[in-house]
């Protein structure tokens, strides 16, 4: 099983834990060793690399299903990228192989285009002087062609009677599922269907589809 989730291996720690045999990618070489670090504190085998997920560094075939989750592939911005992601991802699985994508709520995004997400506190939000939590949101600045969107997302962390703001920057392509179900049949995948958080249980809706022969 690949997993090419950003971050700090989320799902390929998860699904090691549950006995499958996985290999984690990362764009970011550090985020690929950190989720290995974390692998071998809980004495997990988990494989990782740094990899672009559109040139992906395995032979044909090895595996039997391909995760890409936590809205990873809206980070490409144009149809050739998620194509040319899409075509990887089907060439390493083996035949039948299953691939799993998840993405925001983009057909409901679409339609609205918020500018903002709601303030989420983490932590103890009983504790004094912001001691203990953390407040998160995000802001969104859409371009002109109503699909791609710049976003800021805020951490607002204690510090002492003060609060400290961390803010990290990106661009996404708000992928329609219709778009994207497409373009995974053009890539090489057979009846694609989506599975709805209300369905699954997982906060995001689910890109499901077989490699074709």
């Amino acid at each position: 099983m690949a997993d090419s989730t950003h971050g700090i291996g989320t799902q390929a720690i998860g699904l090691a834990l549950r006995g499958h045999r996985v290999t984690g990618t990362d764009l970011s070489p550090r985020a690929a060793a950190r989720a290995a670090r974390e692998a071998a504190r809980r004495s997990l085998s988990l494989r990782t690399a740094a990899a672009d997920m559109r040139r992906l560094p395995f032979p044909d075939g090895p595996f039997d299903t391909v995760v890409c989750a936590d809205n990873s592939l809206p980070h490409l911005l144009t149809e050739q990228d998620v194509y040319a992601a899409l075509t990887e991802m089907r060439r390493v699985l083996r035949p039948e192989g299953l691939l799993l994508v998840s993405t925001r709520h983009y057909d409901d995004l679409l339609r609205d285009r918020p500018a903002s997400t709601p303030p989420q506190v983490h932590g103890n939000a009983d504790c004094d002087e912001g001691e203990g939590r953390t407040v998160t949101f995000q802001l969104w600045h859409w371009h002109d062609d109503g699909e791609h969107y710049d976003l800021e997302h805020f951490q607002l962390l204690p510090a002492g009677r003060e609060w400290r703001v961390q803010v990290r920057r990106t661009t996404y392509w708000a992928l329609g599922r219709d778009r994207l179900a497409g373009l995974a049949a053009e890539a090489g995948f057979v009846d694609p269907e989506w599975q709805m958080p209300q369905e699954t249980g997982f906060f995001q809706p689910l890109l499901v589809a077989r490699a074709g022969e």
